[in-house]
């Protein structure tokens, strides 16, 4: 049986930048089939979790230092680049997941964006809220980046970037990257975060 993952996830994040790629790795071998689900997680935060804007003020600052360390170190160990918190962090990000939301119905082209995009952003520290500078990731992914742009700022795109964040907060999502496991049975996991993958590992290889 193929256990389907819908794998919820915000370009501004830098721990769904482990996961995303992480993930693959940490499934390997196993039978699953992966759907990428672009939201936006500050319309998450928004909605039920506006604790994590509390954690980034000011008198946090020592606490916050240490986790970027974790991060990095968490980085070293995937071995991805992590230029993070780089001049254009906070990310509003709202361009960037229409740009996703658009390629959301061909799958590994979308997967090819967003590693494209992960990588300027947290690597090359390149500024993802300025569409030009997304047109040219989708061209270096080999994607038309003019033609994701015009489809990416139709009102049809926008609503399916709010119809995936209602989602993904409806079925309890409260972060990113948020993983939902479900087998035949339709029974659903949900998973979150990239320390939380050797969870993943286990829940698809007993589902098979």
């Amino acid at each position: 049986m193929t256990a389907k993952i819908d794998f919820f996830f915000d370009l501004s994040s830098p721990w769904t930048r482990l996961a995303f790629a992480n993930i693959r790795p940490a499934l390997e071998g196993l039978d699953y089939a992966i759907g990428w689900r672009p939201f936006l997680v500050g319309g998450v935060f928004n909605a039920v979790n506006p604790a994590v804007y509390e954690s980034r003020k000011p008198e946090n600052a020592a606490r916050l230092a240490r986790s970027f360390g974790w991060l990095k170190e968490w980085a070293e160990l995937a071995g991805v680049g992590m230029n993070f918190p780089s001049e254009h962090h906070p990310l509003k990000s709202v361009y960037a997941m229409r740009f996703c939301c658009a390629l959301e119905n061909d799958q590994p082209a979308l997967e090819r964006f967003a590693k494209a995009a992960f990588e300027a952003y947290f690597t090359e520290a390149r500024n993802l809220d300025d569409p030009a500078v997304l047109v040219a990731v989708a061209a270096e992914a080999g994607l038309d980046g003019e033609a994701i742009a015009r489809q990416a700022a139709g009102q049809p795109i926008k609503d399916r970037l709010r119809a995936n964040t209602e989602e993904a907060i409806a079925r309890g999502a409260y972060g990113s990257p948020t993983l939902f496991v479900s087998g035949e049975a339709g029974e659903e996991h949900m998973y979150f975060g990239n320390d939380q993958l050797p969870l993943v590992r286990r829940k698809v290889a007993a589902l098979a």
